[in-house]
């Protein structure tokens, strides 16, 4: 037995490796050693979760942002970006839609909008779960104060999706200005688990400067956290960024790290990702076959979806599109997996 299916087998037991055995195997593995992983990775996910894929409806609720993240097309600097901010009642449509269409849980993504007070969202959250009380809400909306993450709880907010991006402290620093904080981003991680939240963290694959040392502290970062949810997809470059001429991320390294993350944490919520869809057609079906269980079809309006574009050709329509949800059904039951009408919590006691 070589090395890395070594490591691969000590993982799959102890859920857990020092970094440089991750980085052993991200450095050595060899494509024997990727289909072995991935069998690994599906036995794990089915132990678990069975054949069972969970959608979530994602409504994309504004791409105004006060931040300037060098990597990100919605950034405060792009001034070609055609901005949108969704009100109350077009955001309240998008969950009647979904909720027609099978969807249990609604993610409200946006950027860091000022228009999304601790009223307005404690407001509109009740809105949501007095007609759906049946429905989970998830939000990612960036960074808030401990006291905001209290308040939106309390109004009855299931998740929290917070990526990290990169848990080299270092390396976040040349993704961002000087006025964005790593030492804020994990303080506002730690404090949406210490409220209670389901947690949802997530690094880019291939960013600028990343290296396979951080990949491997990455698994060891998402090793030690523990989040319920955890998002990761490649790198792609947006052309009104720093980083536009930077390539994109490497398809088959995603891949492997979904697989790996699977055998680290057994029961995360684990999504195949829209940016895996992009930049591979049957991306997303080849992450559900590397473990991941989890995929985020698009509630937005139609005349707002391609304003939120995060990164270059970024998928909104047919198939990543919420009205589209039996071809997406059709397509996951062709790879043997089937998409199930449920809220879709990670499991309790999740790692």
């Amino acid at each position: 037995m070589n090395d890395v299916k070594r490591l691969i087998d000590k993982l799959y037991s102890t859920h857990s490796l020092t970094v440089s055995e991750y980085e052993e195997i991200l450095r050595n593995i060899t494509e024997e050693d990727r289909q072995y992983l991935k069998s690994l990775a599906r036995e794990v996910r089915e132990k678990h979760y069975g054949k069972d894929v969970y959608i979530r409806g994602l409504i994309e609720v504004s791409n105004i942002c006060k931040n300037d993240c060098y990597y990100c097309g919605i950034r405060a600097g792009n001034h070609s970006c055609d901005r949108y901010r969704l009100t109350d009642d077009e955001i309240l449509l998008c969950c009647d839609e979904g909720y027609r269409l099978g969807f249990r849980t609604f993610v409200m993504q946006g950027g860091e909008d000022s228009s999304f007070t601790d009223d307005r969202l404690c407001g509109l959250i009740g809105a949501v779960k007095e007609k759906y009380p049946d429905c989970a809400v998830t939000l990612s909306l960036g960074e808030r104060s401990r006291e905001s993450y209290k308040k939106l709880k309390e109004a009855g907010i299931d998740r929290y999706l917070l990526r990290h991006e990169t848990a080299d402290k270092e390396h976040y620093q040349k993704l961002h200005p000087e006025n964005i904080s790593w030492d804020n981003r994990m303080e506002c991680l730690r404090n949406l688990k210490d409220l209670g939240y389901q947690v949802g963290c997530g690094f880019m694959v291939g960013s600028p400067y990343q290296t396979t040392e951080m990949l491997a502290g990455e698994l060891k970062f998402i090793e030690e956290f523990k989040p319920h949810m955890c998002g990761i997809g490649p790198f792609i470059p947006h052309a009104k960024t720093k980083f536009r001429d930077f390539p994109p991320g490497d398809i088959n390294m995603t891949l492997t790290l979904l697989s790996l993350i699977r055998l680290i944490a057994p029961k995360v919520l684990l999504p195949a990702t829209t940016a895996l869809g992009t930049l591979k057609s049957g991306g997303r079906e080849e992450g559900i076959l590397c473990g991941a269980n989890v995929v985020m079809p698009n509630l937005s309006p139609k005349s707002v979806r391609k304003k939120y574009m995060l990164y270059d050709n970024k998928l909104s329509d047919g198939e990543e599109s919420a009205q589209a949800v039996e071809s997406l059904k059709a397509r996951i039951k062709s790879i043997g997996y089937e998409i199930v009408t449920k809220r879709g919590d990670c499991i309790e006691k999740c790692i």
